[in-house]
């Protein structure tokens, strides 16, 4: 009986227990590895989930978008999924141990799941709270400093060749060069054209208290058709400007402002869907998916990933599809991996950003801008002395030179095939000669001027060629300048003018020399003599070149011919401050009827004048805390101040009888601007000119607002003044202007698809002028002929507001203006719709 139940019982459980061992130490491990990336941009897919079809086993990519996968549970095929991406599969190779399985994914529009909660409120909700209070924490900004090596990389490309882009001249001639190598995006991937690969490594600097920021760019490395290895786009490759920071509010990305997901007015911008909890980079996180509530909005969809214990991110990625209220762009993607930097503050480590940008039209292709970010080697609370922020983008002097295997060896990530193809393809494609030539109309287009390298001078502006008024007839001109080819230190410039009605050349010159880049010091002579009119003077108009060429056509009221020398020097003092200085000689030759008395006090007895000279010391102190500069081959260009006013501040001292000057006189003016964020109701600036005159003086030298008769919107004017309509010597002007964005036509339902953008502003002018200014103008002129007068503004300020519809058609502005005062002045015009044209993004 005994022995009978032990072979019932005892041998079938030894006989399990074998087969447990057997199959413990026994079983077939499968290893199966592979990348996955986007189909359309080549770009890696990091953070996708990768699983064997039918199983319990799988595992995410990482930030380059790589996986490996062991298990001993093999099936039939691969499956992998990835948020705003179609699902895939791929057969797996039976009875094969160690396999190479890639994947390219096509993207698909991403909606959430409608989240039902029958009991309480959303779980994703008391998560969210968590996150956005413990910010403070994790925040990098927290740090009392912070410091780090960057490895930077940029590429675009050009996609979406259709057939009728392809046949084209200059397609046809590079389809040799593209042809000899793969597509960049992979076997099943889109073709797509590298035209530009960049690489840089420096050293990245942070103090939060004075908050300063600082980029030593040690090297670069730029292969690109339609550019050089110059230093302006050294200074622009770095990581300065690929810093985003998701524990901050707003995002700011190709200029606009994006609601973080995790901002504190998170739950009035998104919708949130807790998914699952899961192991990420060695921390269990809660994975959660978001998108806005409403698609218009400037805001992103997509996942991340936050510590279950501290509730810092680890990962996030967030994407703008082409419903949002941007312009020109398919899809914006911003994925980041994250790191622990001390006991709580949580340092983004790698950062990439596909820009897709849409084809204007069916004959024309798209393109793609890939950036790539990784810094490693941080040091966090050990600041340098302030001054040693002082220039926030430096570049090395040898930033171009290094030895043949320098980037192998610096790289933080070896190129990819795709990235190694690239160079070489952009190498092929420069050398087709059509390229050559759409290289040169191009930078013709973007600069305005045509180079020319035997002389290394540079031949324009185009815009300036020419115009017609009814005192010079058909006026012709042309200038030139010198480029760095011809010099690092001297610039030279010049033109020449000549009317076919009046006969007479007009020309200038200038001669600068730059002393020092660092810090920026530069001084110069210059001389001309060109026609102008009173109240649309250069100074006046300032940088709207467009509106400054316009002055040259039509009628000229109140022309005069006006001979300027002047002499200078600017040197920037301390970081951000920066002083000019010089001496500055003018004569005025008036063509139409004007004189002054010389001796007002005699009364109409008093001797008259109608030319005068002036020569005056003139001094400008320019402060913009924290402004950014970059330096464009001879030349200094500002990036602004982000989050502070520019204030600038002039003072001009008349000194009568010097170089013949007729006059002794004191001119005071200063100017404060910004542009700021408010919250989500949009972006507003604002612009305040205040000035002084406390001396006598003809009204052509007095203020007179810019004014404006056109059919254009001209933004530093008063729209709705009339040209030369007030004169003041003591003023306060404000000009104020609010883009709500898209916050209202985002909310209505027929014209929400359209993208308008709606705005509104105000322009507000105080002014006077003293009875001894008034007094000055002679009745009439040596000829016999009435003098023109002048205006002067009242008690009632000048007012004029406006709002406009922004963002229609992607490129016109629409403005209505509504003029509130001095209605009763002759020849204005109350009310007026007035356009612009602005490529916005």
């Amino acid at each position: 009986m005994i022995k009978h139940l032990f072979i019932n019982k005892a041998i079938p459980l030894l006989i399990s227990i074998l087969l447990c061992w057997n199959e413990a130490f026994g079983q077939t491990t499968y290893t199966i590895s592979g990348r996955i990336t986007d189909a359309q941009t080549g770009e890696a897919v990091p953070f996708a989930a990768v699983a064997i079809k039918g199983k319990t086993v799988g595992v995410t990519t990482n930030f380059e978008g790589f996986y490996t996968l062991k298990t001993t549970q093999i099936g039939d095929s691969l499956v992998v999924s990835s948020m705003s991406y179609r699902k895939r599969m791929k057969a797996i190779v039976p009875n094969q141990l160690t396999q190479t399985i890639d994947f390219q994914l096509e993207g698909s529009e991403f909606k959430l799941q409608e989240v039902k909660v029958y009991a309480g409120e959303n779980p994703a909700y008391n998560i969210l709270r968590r996150v956005v209070k413990q910010k403070p924490l994790h925040n990098p900004n927290r740090l009392q400093a912070y410091e780090y090596e960057s490895y930077s990389k940029i590429e675009v490309d050009v996609d979406n060749l259709s057939e009728r882009f392809k046949k084209r001249r200059a397609m046809k001639q590079i389809t040799g060069a593209v042809e000899q190598f793969d597509k960049i995006a992979g076997e099943d991937g889109r073709p797509v054209i590298p035209i530009y690969l960049s690489e840089s490594i420096s050293n990245y600097y942070f103090r939060e208290d004075p908050r300063k920021k600082k980029e030593h760019i040690l090297k670069t490395k730029i292969s690109g058709i339609a550019v050089t290895d110059g230093s302006l786009i050294s200074q622009m490759i770095g990581s300065s400007f690929q810093q985003y920071n998701f524990y901050q509010n707003w995002l700011s990305v190709l200029d606009k402002d994006f609601h973080s997901p995790i901002a504190d007015g998170w739950k009035n911008t998104y919708d949130y869907y807790l998914i699952d909890t899961t192991f990420v980079a060695g921390y269990w996180c809660y994975h959660i998916d978001y998108e806005p509530k409403r698609p218009q909005d400037l805001a992103f969809s997509g996942s991340f990933w936050v510590d279950t214990l501290s509730h810092a991110l680890v990962q996030i990625d967030a994407s703008v599809g082409k419903s949002a209220n941007i312009n020109f762009v398919e899809k914006i993607k911003l994925q980041q991996e994250y790191e622990q930097i001390g006991d709580s503050t949580w340092m983004p480590v790698k950062s990439r950003v596909l820009i897709d940008v849409a084809e204007l039209t069916d004959s024309t292709a798209g393109m793609l801008v890939k950036f790539y970010t990784s810094n490693r080697n941080i040091i966090p609370n050990k600041p340098h002395p302030p001054k040693f922020y002082d220039y926030p983008i430096e570049l090395s002097e040898s930033y171009k030179e290094y030895p043949a295997d320098y980037w192998d060896k610096v790289r933080h990530e070896p190129l990819t095939a795709g990235e190694q193809t690239a160079y070489r393809l952009i190498d092929s494609v420069k050398q087709v000669p059509i390229m050559r030539t759409y290289i040169e109309v191009f930078n013709m287009f973007v600069n305005g001027y045509k180079r020319i390298p035997k002389v290394n001078i540079d031949v324009g502006p185009f815009l300036y060629l020419y115009s017609n008024n009814v005192v010079e007839g058909h006026r012709f001109r042309i200038g030139a300048k010198t480029n760095p080819d011809f010099s690092r230190k001297w610039v030279l410039s010049g033109s020449a003018a000549y009317g076919t009605l009046d006969k007479e050349w007009k020309y200038n010159f200038s001669v600068d020399y730059i002393f020092s880049r660092k810090p920026w010091t530069i001084g110069g002579i210059s001389h001309s003599y060109d026609l102008e009119r009173v109240g649309l003077s250069s100074e006046a108009i300032g940088n709207n070149v467009l509106f400054g060429a316009l002055t040259k056509w039509g009628n000229v009221r109140r022309g005069y011919f006006e001979g300027i020398t002047s002499a200078y020097l600017k040197r920037e003092l301390i970081r951000g401050l920066t002083q000019t200085v010089g001496l500055r000689h003018r004569t005025f030759q008036p063509i139409y009827p004007f004189a002054f008395k010389t001796a007002p006090s005699l009364g109409d007895r008093s001797p008259i004048q109608s030319n005068y000279e002036t020569a005056e010391l003139f001094f400008e102190t320019r402060w913009g805390k924290d402004e950014i500069f970059i330096y464009n081959e001879n030349e200094r260009l500002t990036l602004g101040t982000q989050k502070w006013p520019l204030v600038v501040l002039r003072y001009q001292l008349g000194m009568r009888r010097f170089l013949n000057s007729d006059f002794s006189y004191h001119r005071l003016s200063l100017n404060v601007k910004q542009s700021f964020r408010v919250g989500i109701w949009g972006r507003s600036n604002y612009n305040i000119t205040m000035g002084y005159i406390p001396s006598t003086l003809p009204y052509p030298l007095l203020y007179t607002p810019l004014g404006n008769e056109s059919v254009f919107y001209v933004d530093n004017a008063f729209n709705l003044m009339n040209y030369f309509e007030f004169v003041s010597d003591r003023y306060l002007q404000l000009r104020y202007e609010h883009n709500f964005e898209g916050l209202l036509f985002n909310r209505l339902p027929a014209i929400k698809r359209l993208k308008w953008r709606f705005l509104a502003n105000a322009k507000v002018l105080y002014g006077s002028i003293h009875p001894s200014n008034m007094n000055l103008l002679a009745p009439t002129n040596a000829q016999g002929q009435t003098v023109l007068g002048f205006n002067s503004l009242g008690n009632t300020p000048y007012v004029e507001v406006g709002y406009a519809i922004d963002n229609i058609f992607k490129v016109l502005r629409v403005d209505a203006i509504h003029r509130l005062t001095y209605r009763q002045n002759p020849n204005v015009t109350p009310f007026a719709v007035k356009f612009s044209f602005w490529f916005n993004i």
